[in-house]
């Protein structure tokens, strides 16, 4: 964030965003080193001399698990489409609707930030004590009235910024829960496809979601674009949590599932 307001600063807007883009994708040569040092385990190494690719990913498509993997794949685009929504165009809103300067933007985004590390800590304190899918219920909820409270209420720049905290917050609770949740869905012949597969497929789909609300604030105003869109989003993952069993305090077997 402190980098953005630098570069947005000190450079035309249409030349920032492509700066920060170029040093986004640097992050990406650690894939590099990753691969190089990282070793599989011995076991997953037989596994996957035992099965192949796309008996795998059709194993995640088996009668027994089908279920987990249509509502996984629904719960994944209501999570990443809901923060697509939200955080593509939240700094033009602020910007353009809100009117406040790169700094003045910056630093609510920065408090929106710091609110999403604070509730990515308590999703996971939270779904240990009470349950995966009471946990995601809950964020799911409260996402829907904040980013409507966010956007629609009549909100003085003051209490946009405090309301920026529970903003942040609730909208971390669900990704950050996805990890556990899809794991648990599976068993360990497919439950790292099963894990990717929701959680990927989630995310290429949400892609529509950034685009819609540039569909719609032609017709309605981006502010609202913003609002409908990532109320409908979560939305989704709160039909799809619901329809998803309660998996806390399962205990991983040792030996992976086959799947005829």
């Amino acid at each position: 964030m402190l980098l953005s307001a630098l570069v947005f600063t000190y450079a035309p807007a249409d030349i920032a965003w492509r700066i920060l883009f170029a040093i986004g994708l640097l992050p990406a040569l650690l894939i590099i080193y990753i691969r190089r040092g990282l070793k599989e385990p011995v076991r997953a190494v037989a596994a996957d001399a035992k099965a192949p690719f796309f008996s795998t990913l059709s194993g995640i498509f088996h009668r027994d698990v089908l279920r987990s993997t249509l509502v996984g794949g629904l719960f994944g685009i209501g999570a990443h489409g809901g923060y697509a929504a939200l955080t593509t165009f939240l700094p033009t809103y602020l910007r353009e609707v809100r009117h406040l300067s790169v700094l003045g933007s910056s630093f609510y985004l920065a408090v929106i930030i710091v609110a999403f590390f604070c509730g990515c800590v308590a999703s996971g304190i939270i779904s240990d004590r009470i349950g995966r899918r009471a946990n995601v219920a809950f964020f799911a909820s409260a996402c829907i009235a904040t980013v409507l409270v966010y956007i629609f209420a009549p909100l003085t720049d003051g209490e946009m910024l405090v309301l920026g905290f529970p903003l942040g917050f609730f909208s971390a609770g669900i990704p950050a829960s996805m990890a556990a949740l899809f794991s648990e869905l599976y068993p360990a012949g497919v439950r790292g496809t099963g894990v990717g597969f929701c959680y990927n497929f989630g995310r290429v789909v949400s892609a529509a979601f950034p685009f819609l609300v540039g569909f719609l604030s032609d017709h309605i105003g981006l502010g609202p674009a913003i609002g409908i869109d990532a109320a409908f989003a979560y939305s989704l993952v709160l039909i799809a949590v619901l329809l998803l069993p309660e998996t806390r305090g399962k205990v991983f077997e040792q030996a992976a599932a086959t799947h005829a």
